[in-house]
């Protein structure tokens, strides 16, 4: 790394990536123009519609509300099973437990419903889930984990002070979060942020852009000034030469 990096190029390193600076745009002053949108820097240099950036799919469509069924469904449902662990206390044991209870009460009344009014009964078709579930939740789940390994272990060991800086700040603002809420309520949160969110931000994303480059150019000044007044000011240590 060179000796001249200083506190400033760290900072206009971080806007680079936020905002994509290759379109000059003065957001202080009012703009007249009829697409707006066109002008305004996007986040992380996006270019492409927010449904293309989370994957285009299925997914995309439950996360953007396209289809407002299922995506209430699925927020309901994270919601039912949240109340029921945080709110009525439940653990996992007992409703898997009652839930076993419910499946073979009702396989117990259709084959002895089905005896009482047909000649012969009928046969209640066995659950059997397949083998290849479960080997690609493993291979999923273990893929991913991974992948969060390599990345903290080239954070750590890269070089780029300034990613491991964000690395550790997230982990120390988890760790803080962590004390307010327990697992399950962050997992709920981070569901219902996915879900709520994304949805959001395409319905006002000129408005966010705008806001957040705002604040973005005020942190650089900020920085800009702290860096005049003590950063340099601070000696560095010569490094060793090898030969």
């Amino acid at each position: 790394m060179s000796e001249k990096t200083t506190a400033d190029n760290l900072i206009e390193n971080l806007v680079d990536t936020f905002v994509d600076k290759k379109k000059s745009v003065s957001f202080f002053e009012d703009d007249k123009s009829d697409s707006v949108s066109s002008q305004i820097n996007r986040l992380f240099g996006r270019q492409k519609p927010v449904h293309h950036v989370l994957g285009g799919g299925k997914s995309a469509d439950v996360l953007l509300w396209r289809n407002k069924k299922i995506s209430a469904s699925v927020l309901t449902s994270a919601t039912i099973v949240w109340v029921l662990f945080e709110w009525l206390n439940y653990n996992f044991l007992t409703i898997l437990c009652f839930a076993l209870v419910l499946v073979m009460l009702a396989q117990f009344l259709w084959s002895n419903a089905s005896g009482m009014f047909n000649s012969s009964p009928s046969n209640v078709p066995r659950l059997v889930l397949p083998e290849e579930l479960f080997v690609n939740i493993a291979t999923v789940v273990g893929g991913k984990v991974n992948m969060g390994l390599r990345f903290l272990q080239d954070a750590a060991c890269g070089g780029n002070l300034k990613q491991f800086l964000v690395v550790v700040g997230c982990l120390f603002a988890g760790a803080v979060i962590g004390t307010w809420f327990n697992f399950i309520s962050v997992i709920y949160i981070g569901f219902v942020a996915a879900h709520t969110l994304p949805v959001l931000y395409e319905m006002y994303e000129d408005e966010v852009d705008n806001f957040v480059y705002k604040v973005l150019g005020q942190m650089q000044n900020q920085y800009r000034n702290l860096d005049t007044s003590v950063l340099s000011k601070i000696p560095k240590g010569k490094g060793k030469k090898h030969e």
